[in-house]
């Protein structure tokens, strides 16, 4: 390991981390958007709707997430839906992570006593409305801790997005051990990369369970 290659490979890698982040504040935004929906629909009165939805998530949660990015990345394109590969991350990552988020919020909104819904409805309150402004506020502050638990694996999974050349930090690390066999030297900079990343968020989990759980972390 020599120093003066650590100066040349930091630059390419923090490149690589940028997108990195990228790909993970993208298919945060879209998991958290799909993972409500998902939850609240399989909430519904309706059978079928709950069904459908349990159907899908349980179908999901069963495939390797690298399946469903090679699955967007390259079967799309056969009937004629083209997507770049920086696309497909978000979208496969995100819709399979969704599933996960799904079932977090489903926990988080079964977990506020029953009373809460009788109250607002007792005072006029619509089906909608006491959702959003009573039970969701309550229902995340339950959430908030597996969820931002979800968020530390989601920066690490971000590297499955090397699989479809995507040029986050995993990818440019491979790159540059192909071309100058330093393999010691490199994967330890992508390590240390994504631990800088990672403990702030390990950071945050543990301060969320100590304020928001229902058991001190340990």
């Amino acid at each position: 390991m020599h120093w003066h290659d650590i100066v040349d490979f930091v630059p390419i890698l923090i490149q690589g981390a940028v997108m990195s982040i990228v790909i993970t504040l993208g298919y945060l935004l879209l998991s958290t958007v799909l993972g409500l929906t998902w939850a609240l629909l399989k909430m519904s009165r309706y059978p079928l709707v709950v069904r459908g939805v349990s159907t899908m998530i349980n179908v999901v949660r069963g495939l390797p997430m690298i399946v469903l990015l090679f699955y967007i990345y390259f079967v799309l394109p056969e009937i004629h839906i083209q997507v770049s590969a920086l696309q497909a991350s978000i979208i496969g990552l995100g819709f399979g992570y969704s599933t996960y988020v799904a079932e977090i919020f489903r926990a988080g909104i079964e977990a506020v006593d029953p009373g809460q819904y009788e109250a607002a409805q007792s005072i006029g309150m619509g089906r909608v409305k006491t959702m959003v402004r009573v039970i969701l506020p309550q229902a995340i502050k339950v959430a908030l801790p597996p969820y931002s638990n979800t968020l530390v694996m989601m920066l690490k999974d971000s590297s499955l997005a090397s699989t479809i050349t995507v040029a986050e930090m995993t990818r440019e690390g491979q790159l540059i051990a192909a071309s100058t066999f330093q393999n010691l030297t490199v994967y330890t900079l992508v390590a240390v990369g994504y631990l800088a990343m990672s403990l702030p968020l390990m950071s945050m989990t543990r301060t969320l369970e100590r304020r928001f759980g229902r058991h001190k972390a340990r």
